[in-house]
């Protein structure tokens, strides 16, 4: 991986992260144009730099972070799903992280449930999140383990499934992302340390770069997302994630497996 690849895969990841459009499954479309999407550093990559996005969350929404302890008890429900098939189920999700037709088929079917998810749910009835709410909304998360699905757009769903409003049930989703991530992030990390990969210099820089570039990437997709969902509803991103699942679908089966560079 060189500079120029670390940040188009960070700007990927601030802008995807947070709609529902899967920022895993374009990491994988990206890394394997590049042909970098195999190789151990592209991996841990395209993990540790979510610790840029997630900060974004954090300074956006300061002052909701300290707002009550109850606020943390529920993020915690929430997490527990995404930790128990987490650990279950890390050597498959593993695999399925090499595959760009697993991602282009899941933005299909992802994109054709957010063209219905406003007419099945509408804006909502309530801001409030119960217990109960915050657990199902974790479950609807741990669709996301599979690659192209997004964590977004699954713990949104699961919100709006709730009656909560479609702003409210992405702010969740917003917050939920910081423990969701931080937690995947140290679990990828000490993966790495127990096979005893180590870090070059080079390496260390190109986090740093991923991280910085995410951040501030991710701070002004958060704004725009918020106000655009609360006006437009989910079709426009059912659209487009048909569209560019179909486009990997051609490039892959007609032109070829996607390692173009």
């Amino acid at each position: 991986m060189d500079t120029l690849q670390a940040i188009v895969l960070a700007i990927i990841e601030g802008i995807t992260e947070f709609l529902p459009v899967s920022s895993t499954g374009h990491m994988i479309i990206a890394s394997s144009f590049f042909g970098i999407a195999q190789e151990d550093f592209t991996k841990l990559f395209t993990i540790v730099i979510q610790l840029g996005t997630i900060l974004s969350v954090v300074v956006l929404y300061f002052k909701r972070f300290f707002q009550s302890i109850d606020f943390y008890f529920k993020l915690l429900v929430a997490f527990i799903p995404a930790v128990v098939f987490g650990l279950l189920l890390s050597d498959y999700i593993d695999e399925l992280l090499e595959s760009p037709v697993t991602v282009a088929v899941s933005l299909i079917i992802g994109g054709f449930i957010l063209l219905k998810v406003d007419d099945w749910f509408g804006d909502g009835e309530t801001t409030e999140i119960s217990y109960p709410t915050a657990f199902k909304i974790g479950l609807y998360q741990c669709l996301a383990m599979i690659p192209g699905v997004s964590r977004s757009g699954a713990s949104i769903v699961g919100g709006m499934s709730q009656k909560l409003t479609r702003t409210s049930a992405a702010e969740f989703s917003f917050f939920l992302a910081v423990p969701t991530m931080l937690g995947a992030t140290l679990k990828k990390s000490y993966d790495y340390y127990q096979a005893g990969f180590t870090l070059t210099g080079e390496q260390i820089n190109l986090l740093i770069i991923g991280n910085v570039v995410g951040f501030l990437v991710a701070l002004l997709a958060i704004k725009t997302f918020i106000d655009y969902l609360g006006k437009h509803g989910f079709k426009v991103f059912g659209y487009y994630r048909i569209v560019i699942g179909a486009l990997v679908l051609v490039v892959h089966y007609f032109v070829g497996p996607l390692t173009v560079i």
